[in-house]
């Protein structure tokens, strides 16, 4: 490998400023390069291949294998979680005693961590080992900042000071044990988004199209790249190429600190020892990497620099893996030659907690040993000042991406204070602008690749609007001709809810993502919400579309052109509004199942108090307020104005007067007759043409008389963006993605 580091080829060489930037460190002005991720990797994988010509780097001194003159050193002391479990009540417990102890009734207690310390060096990689429920997880979430303040206890620090939350989102990432994936992009361009979140605007997308090909080679990726993620209805990529998926969109922007939660699971042999190989090679670069991994195999050993075995939440085990067999030969289990020592550590272990003692003799031990061997070493703090070290990774282009001023050495007053330190860094890589274009690109892709959704919301839609068309065909301006428009608009508008109601998966779908994403500061959450706003638009304004020109002049609606254009808004206020709302709740209730029935419920519930069932006047006043609340009834009140706001129009005329009576059977002659008798009565002449109710007459009836109908237009616009904006506070107070 060093072989490789100093060869240049003459492409190269007259490319150096561009591709492979050149810096000089401290007052020697020894050149030092820093190597990229891309670079690095495509390294690694020519080395691993026997192409010794199939990248050339060249150095005078190979850096990446060099220590860093100011390394990072994260540390961890006396780091302590427990959590509380609610006891068994068993009654047979309680049988003849009369007494009963309210403390039996107190929450168990269970420590999940007991006082684990350690350290994690640049360079290197420490690997937390240990059988299920031991407590490696855990641990690796209280390292990454999943879990909250005020439950861990102990200290965590980066080169003697404590990391702070803002700080610590810019300069690490965590690979989730979890494959979370959008199923319909293709493994390239998975990676590809993850590079634009992650990496910043001025980066050239061909650097970024280059680091993302180099991910590709090094993950063994390449016969995959033009494959879909797939999911359980379309077929994909295998599942050991989706977990070295997920793992390179965290790696791409080549943090300073990483975290992986089980990086090998569902991984064969060999490319669980690719993907060790490459984390060794990002911790050369000049990252912490930090991972719990189950059984390691001999050579994935052999790349470990530090172990750490965890027994029920206590440490079994700390140091470098060739002290391992002297460890267990001390404590008086010899580990054979042939066997494999984690495996051998991990067999014993579990024998020792199945014991009545437990690993309690053996956690003795460890801190005897610890501390003999802290004893025959001289003890030196030469770890760097955090301002320092991340000097030296700015120097080396480790956190350009988070660096406001760019890569340039940051002065010493930039240290004053702590706020100062933070203020250092952007919390983004991206701008706001950017944040949302991504994510709009990304969404539009995976959802063209699924046209069945959006073909069966235009379906459900189209043939709804059809029935309603065929069912009210051309209603005429009679009695029963209003009611039947009462009906049809009633039907209408709760259908467009009701319709929306199929959004409920999309959110809930991408949830994992979100949290993942946005947990280490990939864009902004204000970036997500209208992103999906934007998107959601255009499929809202065809939905309306389609449904308005299939029903209105079919049913034989009133207002002509006009009449059209507000009905087609207003049925496009009513998607937006329930399209806002369905969001709203996708982000409160976290079950598809649960979240279908909470809003066909409340749905039903807006359309009992419309106004449509029972007017305004007559709902009990203490159910009055959930009418004002009611998404159905202002589009409903806005196209009912719409059909009866002409005076002049005539709706029920003196003959039509007793057709919803049971007079309305009798001759014509003898309604005529009784229409004079009545003139007669009431003074005033009603022959058989005369109106009796106009259409303002029949919103009286109906209770709609507060506000006009672009009133009720923009009431119904203004809900939609309400809730999405309590969805945004849903994401910002439930999506901390952090244990308690």
């Amino acid at each position: 490998m060093s072989g490789l580091l100093h060869k240049l080829s003459p492409a190269r060489r007259a490319n150096n400023s561009d591709d492979l930037p050149l810096f000089y460190t401290d007052q020697r002005n020894i050149p030092k390069v820093s190597f990229t991720l891309a670079e690095l990797l495509t390294s690694v994988e020519a080395e691993q291949n026997g192409q010794s010509g199939a990248f050339d780097i060249w150095t005078t001194v190979p850096s990446y294998s060099m220590p860093s003159p100011c390394p990072f050193v994260l540390s961890f002391r006396d780091l302590t979680y427990s959590v509380k479990i609610n006891k068994k009540f068993n009654p047979l417990h309680y049988c003849g005693n009369s007494s009963f102890d309210g403390d039996d009734m107190e929450m168990n207690t269970k420590i999940l961590l007991n006082g684990i310390s350690g350290e994690a060096k640049e360079g290197e990689m420490m690997a937390v080992l240990g059988a299920s429920g031991s407590g490696k997880s855990t641990l690796i979430d209280a390292l990454a900042d999943r879990i909250a303040k005020e439950s861990l206890h102990g200290a965590i620090t980066l080169n003697g000071e404590v990391l702070e939350s803002s700080l610590h989102k810019v300069i690490s990432a965590y690979v989730m044990q979890d494959d979370l994936l959008f199923p319909m992009l293709t493994v390239e361009e998975t990676l590809m988004f993850s590079a634009e979140f992650r990496l910043p605007s001025s980066l050239s997308k061909k650097k970024k199209q280059a680091r993302v090909q180099a991910l590709i080679d090094q993950l063994g990726l390449r016969n995959a790249a033009t494959t879909v993620i797939g999911d359980e209805g379309h077929r994909g990529v295998s599942g050991g190429e989706r977990r070295r998926v997920s793992i390179g969109i965290d790696i791409i922007h080549d943090p300073v600190i990483l975290f992986l939660d089980e990086p090998t699971s569902g991984l064969d042999s060999t490319s669980a020892y690719m993907v060790v190989k490459v984390l060794q090679r990002v911790a050369k670069s000049g990252s912490v990497v930090i991972m719990s991994i189950h059984q390691p195999s001999y050579r994935i050993l052999g790349l470990l620099d530090k172990l750490l075995f965890l027994s029920r939440g206590n440490t079994v085990y700390s140091g470098s893996p060739k002290d391992l067999p002297r460890f267990f030969s001390e404590y008086g289990h010899t580990i054979p030659g042939n066997e494999n020592k984690t495996e051998f550590a991990l067999d014993l272990i579990r024998e020792l907690e199945d014991s009545p003692e437990g690993t309690k003799t053996l956690v003795e031990f460890h801190k005897q040993w610890r501390a003999k061997q802290t004893s025959n070493q001289t003890t030196r703090n030469t770890n760097a000042s955090l301002k320092d070290a991340i000097n030296a990774s700015i120097s080396r282009e480790k956190l350009v991406s988070a660096c406001r001023a760019g890569p340039q050495i940051l002065p010493d007053r930039s240290f004053g204070g702590e706020t100062d330190l933070k203020s250092t860094f952007q919390t983004f890589a991206n701008p706001f602008w950017t944040e949302i274009l991504v994510i709009s690109k990304r969404s539009m892709l995976n959802s063209r690749r699924q046209p069945e959704l959006f073909g069966i919301r235009l379906g459900a839609v189209l043939i709804t609007g059809t029935i309603l068309a065929t069912m009210f065909w051309k209603l005429d301006n009679s009695p029963r001709g209003v009611q039947e428009r009462l009906g049809f608009f009633a039907f209408a508008m709760s259908t467009t809810f009701y319709t929306c109601a199929e959004a409920i998966p999309v959110f809930l779908q991408e949830r994992y993502i979100f949290m993942r994403e946005t947990a280490y500061n990939a864009y902004r959450r204000s970036s997500y919400v209208l992103a999906h706003t934007i998107i959601s638009l255009p499929a809202l304004v065809i939905l309306s579309a389609t449904f308005a020109a299939t029903t209105f002049f079919a049913v034989g609606l009133a207002g002509g052109s006009e009449g059209f254009f507000f009905f087609f808004l207003t049925i496009l206020a009513a998607f937006w509004a329930g399209s806002s709302f369905v969001t709203f709740l996708s982000g409160v209730v976290s079950h598809v199942m649960i979240g279908f029935t909470v809003v066909v419920a409340i749905l039903a519930y807006f359309l009992l108090f419309s106004g449509f069932f029972i007017s305004r006047d007559r709902i009990p006043l203490y159910w009055l307020w959930f009418h004002y609340l009611s998404l159905v009834k202002y589009p409903f009140e806005g196209v009912l104005q719409n059909e009866f706001e002409d005076p002049t129009k005539c709706f029920v005329r003196g003959i039509q007067m007793f057709d919803s009576s049971p007079l309305g059977q009798v001759p014509d002659a003898v309604k005529i007759s009784l229409l004079k008798s009545m003139s007669g009565v009431l003074g005033v002449n009603v022959t058989a043409e005369t109106c009796v109710t106009t259409g303002v007459d029949i919103l009286k009836q109906q209770g709609v008389t507060e506000m006009s109908k672009w009133s009720c237009l923009w009431i119904t616009v203004a809900w939609g963006f309400l809730f999405r904006v309590l969805f945004y506070f849903t994401l910002l107070i439930g999506s901390k993605n952090k244990r308690r």
